[in-house]
């Protein structure tokens, strides 16, 4: 868990205080939050000459970069990680055994013994500075989400049925987890993105050259077995997103395209490109 920092460059919204205690390993206090957003706001009016256009209001909860995602569907807004709240950058995982790994842009059938899948993810990062993070958009055919609340991340943790679970597990190989039953997923969901990013990338130069073993295993979860993996080969600095892979539909079953694409776009941005509100 990090320690309390007094040094924030982004508000704290107080209704998202508890998912970042739990979630983020951010220890704070409603106190904490009170004095720290006392201190961004007074050295944001400070600033406001410089900064023309910001507003309080457009600032009262965000993604893991400066936009602000709002899933108006689920009645909530996205949340914000503050400065310093940084999560499983100091847990060293042991790469498990990936016995069906796959190449990346290769596609391969999910021989599913049940209608859930488990989606596992891990890495290591060479730059501690680096908080990263998972998360899942649940498209429709048209490539875009079916609707705000269909974005799966630490700050909204479940699809509107229940199908889309994100759990921070933090074990000796895994990291965080996507829990998916396919019995009650929204039968207008095509396909399930997952991505990678790193927390204010853009802001604080960070780039994904600063992580190692960074993987995707998707799991048979009633015998624990592997069905597919990839682990990522290629680590450039003039990305800090990567879009990991893929399940989807054809022809009535399920199959994981290994997508291995990276992009210089943080949360905010896949956000937009995938179609979820963002202010």
């Amino acid at each position: 868990m990090s320690t309390f920092v007094m040094n924030v460059t982004k508000p704290i919204d107080a209704s998202v205080l508890e998912n970042l205690n739990q979630k983020k390993g951010i220890v704070l206090t409603s106190e904490n939050v009170e004095i720290l957003n006392t201190s961004y706001y007074k050295k944001k009016d400070a600033s406001s000459s410089q900064n023309t256009g910001a507003t309080r209001s457009n600032v009262q909860s965000g993604t893991a970069a400066q936009n602000v995602v709002r899933p108006t569907a689920a009645g909530q807004g996205g949340i914000q990680a503050a400065a310093g709240g940084q999560s499983n950058n100091s847990t060293h995982i042991t790469l498990p055994s990936l016995t069906k790994r796959v190449s990346k842009g290769q596609k391969v059938p999910l021989n599913l013994s049940s209608k859930k899948i488990k989606v596992n993810f891990g890495w290591n990062v060479k730059n501690p500075a680096c908080d990263v993070d998972v998360s899942a958009f649940l498209l429709a055919g048209n490539g875009k989400v079916v609707g705000d609340d269909y974005f799966v991340f630490y700050g909204q943790e479940s699809s509107p049925e229940k199908s889309v679970l994100f759990k921070n597990v933090e074990t000796a190989n895994v990291l965080e987890v996507f829990d998916i039953d396919t019995a009650i997923l929204n039968p207008a969901v095509a396909k399930i993105v997952f991505v990678m990013t790193i927390n204010d990338a853009l802001e604080n130069s960070l780039n994904f050259s600063m992580l190692k073993d960074a993987y995707i295993q998707i799991v048979d979860p009633l015998n624990n077995t592997e069905l597919a993996s990839f682990l990522v080969e290629e680590y450039y600095n003039n990305i800090n997103s990567m879009m990991m892979g893929e399940i989807y539909l054809h022809n009535g079953a399920w199959k994981f395209n290994a997508i291995g694409n990276g992009v210089n776009k943080d949360l905010a941005g896949l956000c937009e490109f995938y179609g979820v509100a963002v202010e």
